[in-house]
């Protein structure tokens, strides 16, 4: 109704998936690169969970569609209310298995045929269940059994179970403990902060015809986000409504009281028209006040503690405090200097921070990248890292080089309290979210390239990453920003379109042409899953 007066091509703001609108906030960045890091690492088991309306769909359609046919098999089970011989029946049937006529152990080993052949032609088999929150405990164990499918080093088949809260609390029936067990990456998505909430509502009117035709005034923004807590379904129900009133006032200015009266006028629905995300019009302001007040979580990564007893903060604290900041940055950065193969840095007559070690970093053909964000995205990049804390009750800052990912494990040096490793919760502990990643810069392009031989240059190295299809043209154009957006989606960096040093570094990893340390590997070669979950954490 109000398209044609604001000059919209479609409605901006509807609650039915639309790939043309795919936003991916800071959250929904590292929810996507845990998938990806549990897919490339044949975790065997992921879990993604979420509140309703926060974004699971559009973080799943984005992993499928950077899943490429080449080099994977995918299936999709939406409505899992089924039996066990159901679900099976739904997967062969997905994925091109017969499956009539059959029961469950027929079923299983045509399944099992069908993955070892996959895996023999060297493609990854990724099987999603959404909505997973609704399977009965035998059907999970039935799921269970499928993940049994494995050859003597790797699982063939890699499953992601995605769902709402109540998927937690399901798996940790006792029953279904030996599954929960074999979860190794999970990811609890929450709602948006009011920046990236600010954004999506700014994106949505844009790809819609045009960011100007309708323009949301700052208080108006901020009620919405009042009103929705960052849940996108929600922001997409209140900025909708509020659009209608501009259009009845013949304003393509949206104000606060325009937003106010919209929350005003959903609130008096009867709570039979239901609102999703929400039990009832009125009672669900309240919920969404909690959502909001929730927005906030924290990153746990628990690992094998087996090994050795769990490290208290205060003892880790203790023990990286005892070494002075200049010897701490040192130490670290020479632990990394060494998997570069470059020869190690002497002490400096002044040192203060570890960016007062750049220029000899320089002199061995190194540059320094600055990286803030949760350990599953560290490790996701794959490059050995300096990590940096900042510990309460001691001036100055500590360090320790992050050189593996190895079996639940995060191995670190020099070694801490007579440890060369730790677990991700006892890393988190303590950790401040910022890191620095020294790197190579083969081909010398710098940051930011738009023109002539760097543009070209950036245009090979999305071509050698499978990104990009055109011709080297040297021109920076919108072929180009749009396959450097596809690669930084892929790797959950913000989707820019800008070449900055993480995408820069990512790009030279992806074309597997150029030498450089990964994070170490377990004793097969092979490089292990590691346990990492989160809850949408954005550091600063």
């Amino acid at each position: 109704m109000y398209c044609e007066f604001y000059g919209f091509r479609e409605k901006p703001f509807t609650i039915t998936p639309n790939p043309r609108f795919i936003f991916l906030s800071k959250n929904h960045r590292e929810a996507f690169a845990h998938l990806l890091y549990g897919i490339d690492n044949h975790a065997g088991f992921i879990k993604l969970t979420g509140e309703v309306g926060t974004g699971k769909t559009t973080v799943l359609r984005t992993l499928f569609e950077q899943l490429d046919e080449r080099g994977h098999r995918t299936a999709l089970i939406f409505n899992p209310c089924l039996t066990a011989r159901e679900l099976m029946r739904s997967i062969n049937r997905e994925f091109g298995i017969p499956c009539d006529d059959l029961d469950i152990s027929q079923l299983l080993d045509l399944l099992n045929r069908f993955l070892l052949r996959e895996n023999a032609a060297g493609r990854t088999v990724v099987l999603v269940i959404d909505e997973a929150q609704n399977l009965e405990p035998q059907v999970l164990e039935q799921i269970r059994l499928i993940s049994n499918m494995e050859t003597k080093t790797d699982k063939l088949i890699q499953i992601v179970l995605a769902g709402q809260p109540e998927l937690g609390e399901l798996l940790r029936r006792s029953e279904l403990r030996q599954l929960a067990q074999r979860i190794t990456v999970s990811y609890h998505l929450t709602p948006m902060d009011f920046d990236d909430s600010r954004a999506y509502i700014e994106h949505r009117l844009e790809m819609a015809g045009d960011l100007r035709a309708a323009t949301f005034t700052p208080q108006a923004l901020k009620q919405a986000y009042r009103f929705s807590g960052g849940v996108p379904r929600l922001i997409n129900i209140i900025c909708d409504r509020a659009l209608l009133f501009g259009y009845i006032a013949e304003s393509r200015e949206i104000t606060g009281r325009m937003v106010k009266n919209a929350i005003a006028e959903i609130g008096k629905e009867s709570p039979s028209r239901s609102v999703p995300g929400r039990r009832s019009a009125i009672a669900g302001l309240a919920v969404l006040c909690l959502l909001a007040a929730a927005t906030a979580g924290r990153i746990a990564m628990p690992g094998n503690e087996r090994a050795h007893p769990s490290a208290s903060p205060s003892a880790l604290a203790t023990a990286l405090g005892s070494v002075p900041e200049r010897e701490s940055a040192l130490a670290a950065c020479n632990a990394l200097m060494k998997r570069w193969d470059a020869d190690p840095i002497p002490p400096p007559p002044s040192l203060t921070s570890i960016k007062d070690l750049e220029g000899e970093m320089a002199k061995r053909g190194l540059k320094l990248a600055r990286f803030t964000g949760s350990l599953g995205l560290l490790a996701r990049l794959d490059y050995p890292a300096v990590l940096e804390f900042i510990l309460p009750g001691i001036p100055g800052k500590r360090y320790l080089a992050l050189i593996g990912a190895d079996r639940g494990k995060f191995v670190i040096a020099p070694s801490l309290a007579g440890r060369d490793s730790l677990t991700g919760a006892e890393l988190e502990s303590v950790w401040s979210g910022a890191a620095w990643l020294p790197w190579k810069n083969f081909r010398d392009i710098p940051t930011g390239g738009t023109r002539g031989s760097d543009a070209a240059g950036i245009q090979r190295l999305l071509a050698d990453a499978g990104i990009y299809t055109g011709t080297v043209t040297g021109s920076f154009d919108t072929g180009t920003v749009s396959a450097i957006k596809a690669f930084q989606a892929s790797r959950g960096l913000p989707s820019d379109g800008k070449v900055g040093a993480q995408t820069l570094l990512q790009l030279y990893r992806s074309g597997k042409a150029f030498p450089g340390p990964r994070l170490d590997v377990g004793p097969d070669g092979k490089r292990p899953a590691t346990p990492v979950t989160g809850e949408g954490t954005n550091r600063k």
